[in-house]
């Protein structure tokens, strides 16, 4: 083997080995999948994907997406062998304190790693978008002759992820888009932890994407490499559909007692079943040791170099034929916002001083994007089906549906799909060149939840419209009505939760957030009208610190009165009560709790002094305001489901009024 040239099933091999090896030295892991796809991997990664080892971040490089993130040690052999900086020695720390190889794949933590997987289903998602962005880039800056955004995004998935509803959301939706440059590779091998899946999943999947409008190929051998790359190169022909190519494999395949049970599928091999296998395929070499010829055979570098040196000649060709595309990609690409950003910061604030009357956040939101749409053409908008409602689209948003699909596509109608939506835009983010934000009602991010916790894991420009935020949407009723869900989403760490007052927080909510490039930002909207509050005689630069000082008092004030949104004009009209009696209250608006968590303790004691007791109100549970008033502060709140009625019966009845404030005085 050392001599001669390494055929493909010993190439294969050398990842099921650094798998086995792996999850033995870690005493945790899942050998099974990495085992059973070594052979599809070594098809897809030798033959076909487009990469560069030496620059990960290349921008016109193929995605690849582990959905079945469990099986991390296949991309992380994959990683390795290719020449990604990922050593021996890293394998050997897999699922170890502070390694580059965690126990599933994480964006940023490995180098090659384009999405953290793991939440089955959500990989796939990822992948959709990551899609969907090479598309509409690929629109909006080719031109003829000049193919600059064109590459490809292939998934691996298994049986879980299929089962998982995200899966029928997003997949449904990449046919409705045509995305032919999705290619999915279903490990087919009929285990899941339980067992053998006939007793839970009996899909027929070839049907089901079929009336997705996908290319389905297979069931093929994926054990057979030839059929393996025959079906790879029918995927990247066909056109106007994504493609699913359905693989019969053997989970653990290799070895000899514990391939195709649930056994191998999250355990490791041990000694007497690891040394089995090494017979039974042939692999004399030493834990984690890889013979030179098989090394050299799986080394990228050179190839990736080589793809990358030609797309940058054909980009040199292009920036000479289109200066101002050129330039405008790379800026997109790069993350960095428009260079008349500052001026337009400036214009969104004067327009949010231009509103004067009573109006609603989502309303002023939308105003907000009349100019942010225009002006910020990475901007990817989109709601789940409440478009009218969460009012999303600006006047310059053009949707995909109702597009020629051409250059101009900045709006995403997502239909009733919450969880795929909030996943897919994950993935244009990822991707790079677009900024996703995206609507529904905040009752239904329960649904969404766990692709906004992703987007705060990963740390990626997200932005999430929750229009409809409280009881304050009322006769819709208690379906409806969100109680624990500004708490809930207030507990994911990095995720930045805005509740605004009025047009003035709303607009500052929406700079910060596309401002903010560590993470996703959340805006909570009301759909009943707000009187308009900070925008004459407060600095946007305290808004941004997640709280200040909204209306003083004179000299030192007995009480302060913390409120978020809609519950900040009620915080006033208590001020206004008790000062008529002679009472000294403080009003702070908190429209990002996180924001003001990360302040300078001098600030932070400047808008909440010590030894003054606090009244939090919001009309949601009151359980989270304890951290701010402590035990001998007040909380008015919700902590009960709502009512079916108009908005001002529901807040007198729940108790969210001023008069209680002032009573709480």
């Amino acid at each position: 083997m050392e001599t001669a040239q390494a055929s493909q099933r010993e190439l294969a091999n050398a990842i099921r080995f650094l798998a086995i090896d792996a999850v033995n030295q870690a005493k945790s892991g899942h050998p099974g999948a990495p085992m059973g796809m070594a052979d599809i991997a070594e098809v897809l990664w030798r033959g076909h994907l487009k990469h560069n080892p030496t620059n990960p971040n290349w921008s016109d490089r193929d995605r690849f997406v582990l959905s079945n993130g469990h099986g991390s040690m296949l991309l992380y052999a994959l990683l390795h062998l290719s020449g990604y900086e990922l050593t021996i020695d890293d394998l050997k720390n897999f699922r170890q304190l502070h390694s580059k190889t965690p126990g599933h794949p994480e964006v940023d933590i490995t180098p090659g790693v384009e999405t953290t997987t793991g939440p089955l289903g959500q990989g796939l998602a990822n992948a959709v978008g990551f899609a969907l962005a090479e598309k509409i880039l690929a629109q909006r800056f080719n031109r003829a002759g000049h193919h600059i955004v064109d590459h490809r995004t292939w998934v691996f998935l298994g049986d879980g992820c299929l089962m998982e509803g995200i899966s029928h959301e997003a997949c449904s939706l990449a046919g409705v888009w045509g995305l032919e440059k999705l290619v999915c590779f279903y490990d087919d091998n009929g285990i899941s932890i339980d067992g053998h899946v006939e007793g839970w999943f009996r899909d027929d999947t070839a049907a089901r994407f079929r009336a997705y409008g996908w290319n389905v190929i297979g069931p093929i051998d994926g054990h057979d490499a030839a059929a393996i790359a025959k079906a790879t190169e029918q995927a990247k022909q066909s056109n106007g559909k994504p493609t699913m190519i359905i693989c019969r494999t053997t989970i653990g395949w290799g070895a000899p007692t514990m391939a195709g049970t649930h056994d191998v599928h999250g355990a490791p091999l041990g000694e007497k079943e690891t040394a089995a296998t090494r017979e039974a395929l042939g692999w004399k070499h030493a834990p984690f040791e890889i013979p030179n010829a098989i090394s050299q055979a799986w080394n990228a570098k050179t190839k990736g170099i080589a793809a990358e040196a030609e797309w940058q000649l054909r980009f040199n060709a292009y920036a000479k034929a289109h200066p101002e595309l050129a330039t405008e990609y790379e800026r997109t690409i790069s993350g960095m916002l428009p260079a008349n950003w500052t001026q337009l910061k400036s214009s969104l604030l004067a327009l949010a001083k231009s509103i004067t009357a009573p109006t609603a956040s989502r309303k002023s939101s939308q105003q907000m994007l009349d100019l942010l749409v225009a002006g910020v053409p990475e901007l990817l908008g989109g709601s789940a089906d409440l478009t009218g409602s969460n009012l999303t689209a600006g006047k310059t948003s053009r949707a995909w549906h109702n597009a020629d699909h051409g250059t101009d596509v900045n709006y995403i109608s997502y239909g009733v799909r919450e969880f795929g939506m909030a996943a897919i835009m994950n993935g244009v983010a990822l991707h790079g060149g677009l900024i996703p934000y995206g609507g529904t009602f905040a009752v239904f991010s329960d649904y969404a939840r766990n692709a906004i916790r992703m987007s705060a894991l990963m740390k990626q420009r997200v932005i999430h419209v929750l229009t409809h935020d409280s009881i304050g949407l009322g006769e819709d009723g208690p379906t409806h009505q969100p109680i624990e869900h500004a708490a809930v989403l207030r507990l994911i760490p990095d995720l930045h939760v805005w509740r605004p007052c009025d047009g003035f927080e709303t607009a500052v909510a929406w700079s910060t957030a596309i401002e903010r490039s560590d993470g996703p930002s959340a805006l909570l909207l009301s759909r009943q009208n707000l009187p308009q509050l900070a925008s004459e005689k407060i600095d946007p630069a305290n808004i941004a610190r997640g709280a200040y000082v909204l209306s003083d008092c004179d000299g030192k004030p007995e009480a302060v009165l913390i409120a978020t949104g809609s519950e900040v004009g009620l915080a006033i009209e208590a001020q206004q009560t008790l000062q008529q009696q002679g009472r000294h209250v403080r009003v702070v608006s908190m429209p990002c709790t996180a924001l003001f968590d990360a302040q300078p303790t001098s600030y932070q004691e400047q808008v909440l002094p010590e030894g003054v007791r606090r009244i939090a109100i919001e009309a949601g549970h009151p359980d989270f305001w304890r951290k701010y008033v402590g035990l001998n502060g007040a909380v008015i709140g919700i902590a009960r489901f709502g009512e079916s009625a108009p908005a001002a019966q529901v807040y007198e009845l729940l108790g969210v009024t001023s008069a209680k404030l002032v009573a709480a005085v």
